[in-house]
């Protein structure tokens, strides 16, 4: 199919953009075009203009920012999944990009697309949810303002943005000394959408118990779901602990599948794996620290 009719603008600048974003009732920002353009060509979205972003070469820098990572909303997923700067510094979030479609889909979309197209199967919000990343938003009417991760996925591709505001950049925590990640999907096959995925930030003392768990999954529900595992502070990382918390956590989730049991069971799995890999590089990172 065609998309139905639609006004095409390509604005030079950021502030332009929000202009036209502002005066134009019923417009879509276009970035890669992964999303939008596939859910035009269906007819499931009509909008009455289209603002091509994608020339905004200032939203496609990445910058090191003291303990933060800050990429620009035009940042492609193969940019995150290949910069060294990302590697180094989130490598949570390189890895997740990783997963995204093939290469072509992957050189094409966009972190900042990603985000505000809010697929709850989707690796990009799932992986700045668990790293509790910053979303840096502007509007022409309302000026600038942060919105935080936990508060950015409402509901099956809806977020909390205005209709006139636009992610411009996106802050992402690194990950620190005494930190561990896992990240862990499962699709049928390469490239296709996760039938269940976790994301796990944990933080080990040096005395070994754990300081915080964030761990999120996708494919579970209406959004990314974060938890926040505060049953397990204090506790030693074990098998046993990170099977309990999978098993918790799994059976609050609410996926939609013709089996939900399976689905539930997928997602303990990879909870299970993340939080075990998480563990891992905090010990393996303790051990390089000592000299062993």
């Amino acid at each position: 199919m065609k998309p139905a009719q639609f006004a095409y603008h390509r604005p030079d600048s950021v502030s332009e953009a929000l202009e036209l974003l502002a005066e134009i009732p019923d417009a879509k920002l276009l970035a890669g075009g992964q999303s939008l353009l596939t859910l035009m060509n269906l007819r499931l979205a009509r909008p009455n203009a289209v603002i091509d972003i994608g020339g905004l070469g200032e939203l496609a820098r990445i910058f090191d920012d003291t303990d933060d990572l800050v990429l620009g909303a035009l940042v492609t997923h193969r940019r995150v999944e290949t910069d060294p700067l990302v590697a180094a510094r989130t490598p949570l979030l390189a890895e997740a990009a990783g997963h995204i479609g093939h290469i072509g889909i992957r050189n094409r979309g966009t972190i900042g697309g990603s985000i505000a197209h809010a697929d709850p199967a989707a690796e990009i919000p799932l992986a700045t949810l668990v790293l509790g990343a910053t979303y840096h938003v502007e509007s022409a009417h309302t000026g600038r303002r942060q919105v935080a991760a936990d508060d950015m996925f409402v509901s099956f591709y809806t977020n909390s943005l205005e209709p006139h505001e636009m992610i411009t950049w996106i802050s992402v925590p690194a990950i620190q000394d005494g930190q561990g990640w896992g990240f862990i999907e499962y699709t049928r096959q390469h490239g296709e959408y996760g039938l269940a995925g976790a994301g796990v930030v944990l933080n080990v003392n040096s005395d070994g118990r754990i300081a915080s768990v964030r761990a999120a999954v996708l494919s579970a529900a209406d959004r990314p779901l974060l938890f926040l595992g505060s049953e397990a502070l204090g506790e030693q990382p074990s098998a046993q602990l990170w099977a309990h918390l999978a098993h918790e956590w799994s059976a609050t989730t609410t996926p939609l599948s013709d089996d939900v049991d399976y689905s539930r069971r997928l997602c303990a799995i990879a909870l299970r794996a993340a939080l075990s890999a998480a563990e891992q590089r905090v010990t393996d990172g303790y051990r390089q620290a000592d000299g062993r």
